[in-house]
């Protein structure tokens, strides 16, 4: 049976012996090193190759959440199981963008984290669907975030453009050689899409952009 090696991180020394405690009952599981800083746990997560890393969040001198990144970075096969006395969305999301595997409370049962350690060191992610689905949502509204329009499409980014410009739904009917109709269609649609009612609050959503942007004339991803 092959062997999980496990690097501990935590400033509480009293955690760290009865986590190592626990881990080390296990035949497969073996605590090969710990750490009390994220400066320390850099150091010896480096040093021993661990195949999981145990990091507490929040350290006295920095965070787990950093120390996953780094050491990630510089070991991509390691996984990080990020340990906390404290359920913090903030802090899930960070830890899942630095690359932790899973993310686990203190109140954990013993059983419950030996499993969990074992569910990371096998490449498995120990995130339910719903934080699953949290975490695609938070991803969406960021990049909705960079870019208010990233809904529409580029025959509505157009139009947009050009009502900003003032013109008339005739006038960007002629300008695209779209009857009228098809276009009035596409500004119901472009002004659902950025939840607005009238043309003038995407006029002026316009004009902000182009503020923000530098002026390019159109409204084409930047």
């Amino acid at each position: 049976m092959d062997v999980i090696r496990v690097v501990l991180v935590d400033d509480h020394e009293v955690v760290r012996r009865g986590v190592a405690a626990l881990l080390d009952s296990e035949d497969d599981i073996q605590v090969v090193g710990e750490a009390g800083t994220a400066e320390s746990a850099v150091t010896r997560i480096t040093a021993l190759q661990p195949d999981v890393a145990v990091l507490d969040v929040r350290l006295p001198d920095g965070s787990g959440i950093d120390v996953c990144r780094e050491v990630r970075s510089r070991m991509p096969g390691l996984a990080c199981l990020m340990l906390t006395s404290f359920a913090d969305d903030d802090a899930l999301f960070d830890a899942v963008m630095a690359g932790a595997s899973g993310y686990v409370l203190k109140q954990i049962h013993g059983s419950d984290l030996v499993g969990a350690v074992r569910t990371v060191a096998s490449g498995q992610s120990l995130l339910d669907p719903r934080t699953t689905a949290s975490m695609l949502a938070r991803l969406r509204e960021q990049e909705s975030r960079k870019d208010p329009l990233a809904a529409l499409s580029p025959q509505e980014r157009q139009i947009l453009d050009l009502i900003g410009e003032g013109l008339t739904n005739r006038q960007i009917g002629e300008r695209m050689f779209l009857a009228e109709k098809t276009v009035k269609n596409y500004v119901s649609n472009l002004l659902g899409k950025l939840d607005m009612q009238r043309r003038t609050q995407a006029a002026a959503l316009v004009t902000r952009l182009k503020a923000e942007r530098g002026e390019r004339g159109d409204l084409r991803p930047w």
